[in-house]
């Protein structure tokens, strides 16, 4: 796989070389692929596969090399289907080191299993531009989230679903200094709640400290019929609430239909239409994600994280940030 992407990238500069050298005979100047600018590298670069991005790129030519290494390719950080599957320790170097390239440029990062609170503490420290930010599955506490809210506060898009260790206090710090958030992704498996006898503290922080939501998916939380009525009164800008799974939820038509504009999905089984609005529907898969917490070999192992550090011009701080 490598050496075929390898080839491949040399025949595309083999036909750009000599097709600018046939169109310069017609006098019509194109640049080279070596010679583009590193934010035009970094567009292209990041519809490629991780792996081949880490690993294949850098060897090509020292200006890719220098685009990877650099903040170009990393502003969007999508690692979320290559950590359901990884342990702790990989998945904590990775997102160190693609955070580390981004250079304080992240926009947009999606993890699954986040492993401590140190890691959610490392991203607060690098999100000045951080706009979405999805982290299913993570073992993070109420404690560090009110420590550190205060630096995300450019979030619009958060997704805390799944993570077991937050609760209502999490919420309320995210809701008092995330005055940008507008959609909040808030699921969780019914079997997890078991030993919850209410998650209303969650439903009350929402509705106290998040007036700008429009997009609200809250699936499966043990939480009463009037605490999502307060998230009604106190969210008037709401376009989309997810009530799926909550069962004790049980609204008055006449009621919801007082809000123009919200379209209301559960608390009952009929998911007509939800699979346009989450990643979470039922057909998805996702809720009966069961997570894996050994590595999956699909030929990214630590031999090739380590070669992909030597490439990042960061390298040298790793030691000293987790």
């Amino acid at each position: 796989m490598h050496i075929e992407i390898w080839f491949f990238c040399k025949f595309f500069k083999v036909a750009f070389f000599l097709a600018r050298r046939k169109l310069n005979e017609r006098e019509i100047e194109f640049r080279r692929w070596d010679e583009l600018i590193p934010d035009a590298l970094g567009l292209i670069f990041r519809n490629l596969p991780l792996q081949e991005t880490l690993t294949v790129i850098p060897r090509v030519c020292k200006s890719w090399g220098r685009a990877v290494a650099g903040p170009y390719c990393w502003q969007e950080v999508d690692i979320m289907e290559w950590s359901k599957f990884r342990t702790p320790e990989t998945i904590t170097r990775m997102l160190q080191m693609l955070v580390l390239r981004s250079s304080g440029s992240l926009r947009k990062l999606c993890v699954a299993g986040l492993p401590n609170d140190q890691c959610f503490s490392f991203i607060a420290d690098n999100a000045n531009s951080l706009r979405t930010l999805q982290l299913p599955r993570s073992e993070i506490s109420d404690l560090i989230v009110e420590q550190v809210a205060a630096r995300l506060s450019t979030i619009t898009f958060l997704d805390v679903s799944y993570c077991e260790t937050i609760g209502g206090p999490a919420l309320e710090a995210i809701g008092k200094h995330c005055k940008h958030l507008r959609k909040l992704q808030r699921c969780m498996n019914g079997w997890e709640l078991l030993d919850r006898v209410s998650q209303d503290d969650e439903a009350l922080a929402i509705a106290a400290t998040m007036p700008k939501l429009k997009h609200l998916e809250i699936l499966y939380l043990r939480i009463s019929t009037e605490a999502v009525c307060q998230i009604l009164l106190k969210c008037p800008e709401l376009q989309l609430l997810d009530v799926q799974g909550c069962y004790s939820v049980k609204l008055d038509e006449r009621f919801v239909k007082k809000f123009s504009g919200l379209k209301v999905i559960g608390p009952g089984s009929d998911n007509e239409g939800w699979d346009e609005c989450s990643n979470y529907s039922v057909s998805s898969g996702y809720l009966a994600w069961d997570f894996v917490a050994s590595v999956m070999d699909d030929d990214f192992d630590e031999e090739m994280l380590d070669e992909a550090w030597k490439t990042t011009k960061y390298g040298g701080c790793r030691n000293e940030v987790l």
